[in-house]
């Protein structure tokens, strides 16, 4: 059982949250017309060992999406976070 860190409301058993994938995948641009690299983004992932950043949303709570780094070996988590960035 993982125990989240939520920003907003503390931590929280991982079943309050939805898994929403992997995190360190960037999305090709909209307009990008190449189907592999749309094809990468979309099956195509690595299962690492170690430290591994995803994506989690608080859908029992402040409903906030969140980026987890975890570690896939011991399910430790080292950091949590919003996932929305900031505009300079």
């Amino acid at each position: 059982m993982l125990r989240i860190e939520c920003p907003c409301c503390g931590t929280r058993d991982h079943g309050e949250f939805r898994y929403g994938g992997d995190a360190a995948v960037e999305r090709p641009a909209h307009d990008n017309s190449d189907p592999d690299a749309w094809y990468r983004y979309v099956y195509v992932r690595s299962n690492p060992k170690g430290l591994h950043q995803e994506f989690w949303q608080h859908v029992l709570g402040c409903r906030q999406w969140l980026v987890v780094e975890r570690d896939t070996v011991t399910h430790s988590i080292r950091s949590v976070s919003f996932s929305r960035r900031q505009r300079a």
